[in-house]
């Protein structure tokens, strides 16, 4: 989410401002009213900083051989559905 945040904040023409008013928020906030092991799963999934690895990874793209066998799989798995259908 921070990246996203961070990417998005990079396409804003205006200049944020805080209001007067404003409360700091911080997880620990969060985390310190609850009791147990509610207290205990957001403590251990708390965000410690920011991170230099992108938030997903995509996979590698397929080669010409793996496409065509994915094809043939569909094909063949609707070409059965098919003969299932005429046989009932």
């Amino acid at each position: 989410m921070f990246h996203v945040l961070s990417e998005y904040a990079k396409l804003l023409r205006y200049k944020p401002t805080i209001p007067e008013r404003a409360l700091e928020i911080c997880s620990e906030t969060l985390a310190c009213p609850r009791v147990g092991v509610h207290k205990t799963f957001m403590m251990e999934l708390m965000v410690k900083g920011p991170t230099n690895v992108s938030p997903c990874n995509m996979p590698p793209p397929y080669d010409a051989l793996a496409i065509q066998a994915l094809l043939e799989r569909k094909a063949n798995a609707v070409s059965q559905v098919e003969l299932w259908e005429k046989k009932y």
